[in-house]
């Protein structure tokens, strides 16, 4: 019973561990199936475009497939997806790994699209649904693309992964289209500085709400991708410009110009310059110089009525200057067209008038300048013989005026003669008074100086009086006070000794001099007087016996 019991324990323990042991060999396999067979490696700078073709028996599984959303591409004409077929979206470089099973797929490396600096990319999808109403133009990016026809997105430069069964990537640089006086760009435009892009869109866009035609809205200066099938950039000049309409003037052989007998160039009858006919039946010929411009708000309106900055010049500048200014002078004389105000009245209306019909137009004028105006010789001489006239009559009267003018100078200068002397006699006058005037003043001061002098004087002696009345008492007071200290002294110096003898007796000890020689000597009985008979001897005789010199120590009281 026990037997039974054990033997039916222990083999479920090895199914178990058997189990186990094949479930590790499996694993074991796969992977190694994953690593070898299923492995896929896409190198750098390539993509891997896959063609799903199902597998090759219903029951095998499904492994790695990419999520349905992605869809699959098709060898269909319309576009419908099916579940085999080309992927849209490509495998990237680095490692991966496919359904098991190499009969379920086609690869083959597809190289990036690189697109360089000056270049742009257009694609356009293969595969979708056809457009309708007119349109040709897809929105959306690759592999997002809904219909066929070209991508309204244009690519710049970088590195794009394209599937080559379900787009064509072209590269395109500059496009230049021209249409007689007229250039149109796309691709790789750039606006240089001083220009502004006027653009025409071939298309409307529903996504940005822009319509056909040209737009109000100009590109600055800069670099711009521009899809040909979209868009066409006009590239416009902006600022001013100048215009000059000048005569031809007759000239020598070496060149110069050729004058006439009143100095004035002469003019080649040509159609060069503005000539028109004076009131008076004149032939007027004149310089004009025009300085207009765009402004960048204005060139979208050029390009729609011109075409371009060149017809402006040639349809409107020019014609309006010859028309203008062969109006206005044919309203003048041509007299008056020479000098004086009304040669200034027919340039300011030519100018202003000139301005209106460019601002009609949509043009900036900044000058409209008439330089120069060529009347006939024989009009000239006439005027001029006749201002000449006027002006020898002006310069008579001014010589009258002059020759008056100089007789007033003299009467003048006589008057400031006479002012003269006579304000030098008063100045004279004035002088003497102010000095004598100023004697009186001196003299008067030099007294009161004395005086004041003398006054001083008076109070110095009297305060020198006092300062010697009073340093006489101070010197009588210092005496008394010095005789009283000497007093007080020698009164403090008997009561020290107790006695005025004994201070006297100090007071001769200590005048004694130090090398002083004392001898006793005794006069027995009787008068000091009658004893010192003989003194002077003794004396004499003991000073021959004693040194010249004795040291102190050796002297006796």
């Amino acid at each position: 019973m026990s037997t039974t019991t054990s033997s039916s324990r222990r083999f479920p323990r090895a199914g178990i561990i058997a189990g186990i042991v094949l479930i590790f060999i499996l694993a074991f396999g796969w992977t190694i199936i994953e690593w070898t067979y299923n492995r896929v490696y896409v190198p750098e700078g390539y993509s891997m475009r896959l063609r799903f073709k199902g597998p090759p028996l219903p029951f095998l599984p499904y492994h790695n497939l990419p999520d349905s959303k992605t869809g699959f591409a098709t060898l269909d004409e319309n576009g419908n997806i099916i579940e085999k077929g080309v992927l849209v979206e490509m495998l990237g470089p680095g490692r991966h790994f496919l359904s098991p099973l190499r009969s379920y797929w086609d690869f083959e490396l597809v190289p990036d699209v690189v697109i360089k600096p000056g270049e742009i990319g257009i694609a356009t999808s293969k595969t979708g649904k056809g457009l309708s109403d007119g349109k040709y133009l897809v929105d959306g990016d690759l592999g997002e693309t809904e219909f066929k026809g070209d991508l309204r997105k244009v690519f710049g430069p970088g590195r794009y992964r394209v599937n080559d069964y379900a787009y064509e990537f072209k590269k395109v640089t500059l496009v230049k289209t021209t249409d007689g006086n007229q250039t149109k760009y796309a691709g790789w435009v750039q606006i240089p500085t001083g220009h502004v892009g006027v653009v025409t869109n071939l298309t409307d866009n529903a996504e940005t709400g822009a319509v056909k035609g040209i737009q109000d809205d100009v590109l600055p200066p800069g670099i711009y991708p521009v899809n040909a099938r979209e868009q066409q950039i006009d590239i416009v000049e902006i600022g001013y410009r100048e215009k000059t309409i000048e005569a031809e003037l007759n000239t020598n052989a070496d060149g110069s110009l050729k004058y006439d007998e009143a100095g004035e160039p002469t003019v080649v009858p040509t159609q060069k310059g503005i000539s028109f006919p004076s009131n008076d039946a004149f032939d007027i010929t004149m310089d004009f110089t025009a300085i207009w411009g765009i402004n960048p708000d204005q060139a979208p309106d050029v390009i729609r009525k011109f075409g371009n900055v060149e017809a402006i010049e040639t349809k409107v500048v020019l014609p309006q200057i010859e028309s203008i200014c062969r109006t206005i002078g044919s309203k003048y004389d041509a007299v008056d067209l020479l000098v004086g105000e009304s040669r200034q009245e027919f340039q300011k209306a030519a100018t202003d008038e000139f301005k209106v019909a460019l601002e009609e137009k949509d043009i900036t004028l900044l000058y409209g300048l008439v330089r120069h105006i060529y009347i006939p010789q024989n009009i000239r001489l006439f005027k001029q013989k006749a201002f000449i006239s006027e002006e020898l009559k002006l310069t008579r009267i001014e010589q009258q005026i002059t020759a008056e003018t100089q007789g007033d100078l003299k009467e003048a200068e006589q008057k400031v003669e006479l002012e003269t002397e006579k304000i030098r006699a008063e100045t004279e006058k004035l002088v003497a008074n102010a000095m004598a005037e100023g004697r009186k003043t001196a003299q008067e001061i030099q007294a009161e100086t004395q005086r004041l002098v003398a006054e001083i004087d008076r109070e110095t002696a009297l305060l020198e009086a006092q300062a010697t009345v009073l340093l006489g008492q101070s010197t009588a007071e210092a005496k008394k006070v010095k005789a009283e200290a000497e007093a007080e002294k020698f009164k403090l110096a008997v009561d020290a000794f107790g006695t005025g003898d004994a201070y006297n007796m100090w007071v001769f000890a200590n005048g004694l001099p130090e090398d002083i020689e004392l001898n006793l000597i005794f006069a027995g009985d009787g008068t000091f007087w009658t004893d010192l008979k003989g003194f002077s001897e003794t004396m004499l005789g003991r000073q021959t016996q004693m040194p010249q010199t004795a040291p102190k120590s050796q002297a006796r009281p």
